[in-house]
């Protein structure tokens, strides 16, 4: 038995209302899950990019590297090569090839011909100078023909 007639539609006035209160709140949610999962995507496409970048110019550093050593009679001075697989960065590879002192092995020996090799690589990013390097050594005695 119902006494008030009206009643039954003030109910139904108010279910709809929260239902689209409802419809609204999920929107918002879903939006902001979506923004996330957009910002997290773009975060992870930077850093693979970058990635890619470190790992290219540690293998040109030791393909430089590698070059330098191969020479039967290394000559003191510096080279500059311009990369051009690189050339967005502007990029270049330094070799520089110095004589050191005489220096002494753990049984007393002195070694002479005694040579430093270093490989810089130095690029532009984000209008800022950046540099990478790697250096060995060679005892140039081993390597006579």
């Amino acid at each position: 038995m119902r006494l008030n007639p009206n009643s039954g539609r003030k109910q139904r006035q108010r279910r709809s209302g929260f239902l689209l209160l409802e419809v609204l709140l999920a929107l918002g949610v879903f939006g902001i899950a979506a923004t996330g999962f957009a910002v997290a995507l773009h975060r992870t496409a930077d850093l693979a990019s970058l990635s890619q970048r470190e790992v290219k110019i540690t293998r040109l550093l030791e393909s430089a590297l590698a070059e330098a050593m191969s020479y039967p009679v290394l000559e003191e001075g510096t080279t500059s090569v311009s990369i051009p697989e690189m050339s967005e960065y502007e990029m270049r590879v330094d070799t520089t090839i110095e004589l050191l002192p005489e220096i002494e092995n753990e049984d007393g020996q002195l070694l002479q011909e005694m040579y430093r090799v270093e490989v810089k690589a130095l690029w532009f990013e984000n209008a800022v100078m950046q540099e990478q390097s790697a250096e060995t050594w060679r005892y140039s005695r081993l390597y006579q023909p």
